[in-house]
């Protein structure tokens, strides 16, 4: 069977003026955009992104798909298996779809899973992926905070799924990114506490997009939840520099 071409295009963390002119085109030119949400009455992140800057093409379809953001295999299974059914129906038809994701497309990314699935399900599918500028980009243009120079180590976590090595990560590492902070924030700023590198940390959400909010001073934030767009960055800037760690 001739399949169509099936696109992963990360379109960067928010702001439409960062996506790549890659993804332009390669959006553009596809017959299906493939539109990820969190719920059938939710909005696409990835489509509010993309809209300014691609309109609406006539003839092209847009298909919104729903992944609920939730660690429960038998919610998720349904839903992915629903979403990975409509885009196969497009693809045997020889047509070619783009899935947009906020980000970069190999980074956390809704696509990874259908990146990997792709070629069980379309065997001889063709599949590219389009980098994007990934939140860990746009985090530091947002602080003015380099991630890494010199010497200085990088570790980046997703929190939701548990902190118990916190502490040790923090003490190894000299720039610490935490992501997907959901409602682990008390216990993130009681390892920062711990560690005392509360003074370090910077909370970002949704960095470069309108809403974007910067927290110098995390412990204003308290018990707050962490949206899916929030990053706190831990940097202790001990080993930056070109002759960090030289003798004079």
């Amino acid at each position: 069977m001739n399949y169509g071409t099936l696109y992963g295009v990360g379109v960067g963390p928010g702001a439409p003026d960062l996506l790549t002119l890659r993804a332009v085109e390669t959006l553009k030119k596809a017959a299906v955009l493939a539109l990820p949400r969190s719920s059938d009455y939710g909005a696409s992140m990835a489509w509010r992104i993309i809209q300014p800057v691609i309109g609406e093409a006539p003839g092209q379809e847009r298909l919104f798909l729903t992944f609920p953001m939730n660690k429960d295999p038998e919610r998720l299974r349904p839903a992915w298996d629903a979403a990975f059914s409509a885009i196969g129906e497009r693809l045997e038809r020889g047509l070619s779809v783009a899935f947009a994701t906020e980000g970069d497309p190999s980074l956390y990314s809704t696509f990874i899973y259908l990146q990997r699935e792709a070629p069980l399900r379309w065997p001889g599918i063709r599949v590219e992926v389009v980098p994007g500028v990934s939140s860990l980009a746009g985090v530091p243009s947002v602080t003015g905070i380099p991630l890494a120079d010199g010497l200085e180590r990088i570790a980046i976590l997703p929190v939701n799924y548990g902190v118990d090595d916190l502490r040790a990560v923090l003490s190894q590492f000299d720039t610490t990114v935490l992501m997907k902070i959901g409602s682990e924030m008390p216990n993130v700023l009681a390892a920062l506490e711990a560690e005392g590198l509360v003074d370090k940390a910077v909370y970002v959400s949704k960095a470069t997009m309108a809403e974007q909010k910067v927290v110098h001073d995390i412990r204003m934030l308290g018990a707050q939840y962490g949206d899916c767009f929030a990053m706190v960055v831990v940097a202790k800037k001990k080993r930056s520099g070109a002759l960090a760690g030289r003798a004079g």
